[in-house]
């Protein structure tokens, strides 16, 4: 159910999709582990270059290191892992552009300076005070970034199941596997399973349009034109018969759950 603090976005194809963002609770639970994973790689660095190098320089090391830890931290897990640290993936929680789209690595960098901000007078007053006066829960380093963090509500259960032969397929025959692995590539597969996360989050009406459109194409490339399943179905059929093949490299679940 839609509620007023839910973010409605238009993806590139014009089709809205419903973002919720996450509230105060679940993003203080996840940015405490978060520290506390960086606190402890730091007090790790500093026990080992400690033990390593002499006094003095084993502390500049040890002091550099967890600077950039400190600091680096945020914004690598955001642009090398879709949007979440560790503390994010803990709680289901994603940072995307305030469009729906991936955020890149300015805005993260942004996003994570302005924490500074976010901190004063301390902890996180200002950031706090910013999250409860703004209707979808952005911090000042999000208004300065224009990025959203979002909850994501498919299950690692749920999301593998696409990777998962279906019972009865009706695609699952070697003349269409053949022509699958000839015919469709990387971008084909990485498309299949955006459309698949995608679509519960699609209003009845777009998603009706959307999947007979996709099953148009894809019974064009594959030659199956005798096929008389509805669009979605043919596309569920195709997808957990592509995704699901071994030879389906770069594939991953990191995308699961809300699309970024």
């Amino acid at each position: 159910m839609r509620t007023r603090r839910d973010a409605v976005v238009l993806t590139p194809e014009h089709v809205p999709i419903l973002l919720t963002p996450a509230g105060l609770g679940s993003r203080s639970l996840a940015l405490l582990v978060d520290v506390l994973l960086i606190f402890a790689g730091g007090a790790l660095l500093r026990l080992i270059l400690g033990a390593l190098l002499p006094g003095g320089i084993g502390i500049l090391l040890s002091s550099t290191g967890a600077f950039v830890l400190t600091w680096g931290y945020h914004v690598y897990f955001e642009v090398r892992h879709a949007g979440q640290t560790i503390g994010k993936r803990a709680l289901s929680l994603r940072v995307v552009d305030d469009r729906g789209l991936p955020l890149n690595a300015y805005q993260s960098f942004v996003r994570n300076v302005a924490r500074a901000l976010d901190f004063l007078p301390f902890g996180y007053g200002a950031g706090a005070l910013c999250c409860f006066a703004d209707r979808h829960h952005r911090r000042l380093g999000d208004l300065a970034a224009g990025t959203l963090v979002v909850q994501e509500r498919m299950t690692l259960a749920a999301g593998s199941a696409l990777l998962r032969p279906l019972r009865y397929n009706s695609l699952d025959v070697p003349e269409i596997r053949r022509r699958a692995k000839h015919r469709l590539g990387l971008e084909d597969r990485e498309l299949l399973l955006a459309l698949m996360l995608r679509a519960p989050y699609l209003t009845p009406a777009a998603r009706f349009d959307v999947m007979e459109a996709a099953a148009q194409e894809y019974r064009r490339r594959l030659a199956k034109d005798d096929d008389d399943l509805p669009g979605e179905s043919f596309m569920t059929n195709l997808a957990a018969l592509v995704l699901a093949a071994p030879s389906c490299p770069g594939v991953r679940l990191e995308e699961r759950g809300r699309p970024e």
